[in-house]
């Protein structure tokens, strides 16, 4: 949204596994930005803390909980910013 309100939607905005949400407050031009989305699964599967070679044509390891509660906690971050409601199952 910029300083008029004014939301601009793009290409995939409403599939889930391609949208990008990232805060206008914390973006920064040039920079890998802290996102609402399943980037932080694939940045956790490609760090060195997985343990996981993504060329070494095993299966990813299984997500550990806290990795699966961070990306919980992301998306209901969103879906509250986005509409004003808490996520409830």
């Amino acid at each position: 949204m910029d300083e008029n309100n004014k939301l601009t939607l793009a290409d995939e905005v409403l599939t889930p596994d391609s949208s990008r949400y990232w805060s206008l407050a914390n973006w920064q031009a040039g920079q890998a930005q802290n996102s609402f989305d399943k980037q932080f699964v694939r940045d956790w599967l490609t760090s060195q803390a997985s343990g996981w070679d993504r060329n070494s044509n095993q299966p990813p390891p299984e997500l550990p909980e806290e990795i699966i509660e961070k990306t919980k906690e992301k998306y209901e971050e969103i879906f509250k910013i986005i509409t004003g409601k808490n996520y409830v199952q």
